[in-house]
């Protein structure tokens, strides 16, 4: 086993004493991005004891839908609103009361307050929005405007 990634003479950078610190560089980077993170792949960083929800974003050709990770969380913990061409996804998490903090061995999940606003691709006809919150899960269906809507141009061969 190598402590030190082989490279061979040949290979860029051989003689440059700066590229190895470039490369610790990034790797450090790396490891705090990672660290800070709550999920590696997201851009959902922590921030003053806030968290957010996890969510995906998808459209097909009538609607756009978002999906958000709430477990644990009622209905009537979650508010949405549709703010020009932004989702705004706002709750509360409350923390289970029934054990006390010294009792904890580990603590991972999330609880507090959180906002969260989603840039959507297309405009929405927010009036016929759908939103159902099921198993931990809202789904959020938002129907495209006509004018958003993809439309078929048909050609004309001469």
């Amino acid at each position: 086993m190598s402590l030190i990634p082989y490279r061979s003479q040949k290979s860029k950078g051989w003689l440059d004493p700066f590229s190895e610190l470039e490369n610790i560089q990034k790797q450090m980077n790396q490891m705090f991005d990672v660290s800070l993170a709550r999920n590696p792949l997201s851009d959902v960083f922590f921030s003053g004891g806030q968290w957010m929800p996890s969510i995906d974003l998808c459209e097909n050709k009538d609607s756009i839908i978002v999906k958000a990770d709430l477990p644990g969380m009622r209905r009537e913990e979650i508010e949405l609103s549709v703010q020009e061409d932004h989702l705004i996804l706002k709750g509360e998490k409350k923390k289970d009361s029934e054990v006390k903090e010294e009792n904890y061995y580990k603590a991972e999940r999330f609880f507090g307050s959180f906002v969260r606003t989603i840039p959507l691709p297309s405009a929405v006809d927010s009036g016929k929005a759908d939103a159902k919150y099921q198993d931990g899960v809202l789904t959020v269906t938002l129907p495209k405007k006509e004018e958003a809507k993809p439309k078929q141009i048909a050609i004309d061969v001469k």
